[in-house]
């Protein structure tokens, strides 16, 4: 087959699949994630519901596509915060990229709800290599940047014999899926930081502190400010911002609004 015809049938194909990720994120923000059914996206985009199966062979390979994009889209922004300042110290960088993660999930609470209910699931039941790679990426940003922190210099961690067993063989575990770029203490503080913002920005954004706050921002910088009295980092290596948490003038207002 001539190479000209090849690459017009993979643009063709690439365009196909772009109009399906849109139509399902279309859907997933209009009528909730249950309207994205395979007949549903094959009518947004003019298909017959057996004509997608030309791309997707079901509903599982086809969420586990849009959820690769989402991951990746919500990486991109972390990674472009965290450029933003080539010559910052790690520690800055990793608040960056934070605050650049609850921006993209409050301005799409949909497409973060999504993920949310659809977590990477651990290397034994990993069907999905694209989805599994787009995760292992947005996994990633603040790792790399946590271990460049314990690199330059280390923060305190318990002390492994402090620990239960069962928690530090899983630990050990972790810290060499990880390619042991964090010893298992240092993998449970940022495990332990993770687990924090994670939670809270789940919180946030499936509005279930919606009875206290309206303003999460000064939540979520609290929180930050907590992460980095934990990952030692002094006053010189935090953002200004984050310097500025608890000043009665410090400014407010709700990201990514």
């Amino acid at each position: 087959m001539p190479a000209r015809t090849t690459d017009r049938r993979r643009r063709m194909r690439e365009a196909a699949l772009e109009e399906i990720h849109a139509a399902a994120r279309r859907l997933l923000v209009e009528q909730g994630p249950a309207a994205v059914t395979i007949n549903a996206v094959a009518r947004e985009v003019g298909m017959s519901g057996p004509a997608l199966y030309h791309y997707y062979a079901g509903h599982d390979e086809l969420v586990g596509a849009v959820t690769a994009g989402f991951f990746c889209e919500l990486a991109a922004e972390m990674e472009r915060a965290r450029d933003a300042r080539p010559g910052a110290p790690a520690g800055e960088r990793l608040l960056e990229a934070c605050r650049a993660m609850r921006a993209w999930a409050v301005a799409h609470p949909a497409e973060f709800g999504w993920i949310f209910a659809s977590p990477v699931a651990p290397a034994a039941r990993r069907p999905d290599a694209e989805r599994r790679q787009a995760g292992q990426r947005f996994e990633e940003v603040l790792l790399d940047l946590v271990a460049d922190v314990w690199r330059t210099r280390p923060f305190p961690v318990p002390d492994p014999a402090d620990l239960p067993a069962s928690l530090r063989a899983q630990l050990t575990a972790y810290a060499d899926s990880i390619g042991g770029r964090l010893p298992p203490e240092a993998a449970h503080v940022f495990l332990s930081c993770w687990i924090r913002l994670y939670g809270l920005l789940c919180m946030e954004v499936l509005h279930q502190v919606d009875f206290a706050y309206t303003d999460m921002e000064p939540v979520f910088e609290e929180c930050l400010s907590e992460i980095a009295a934990r990952l030692g980092l002094d006053a010189a290596e935090r953002p200004e911002r984050e310097r500025d948490l608890g000043r009665p003038d410090a400014p407010s207002g709700k990201r990514g609004a």
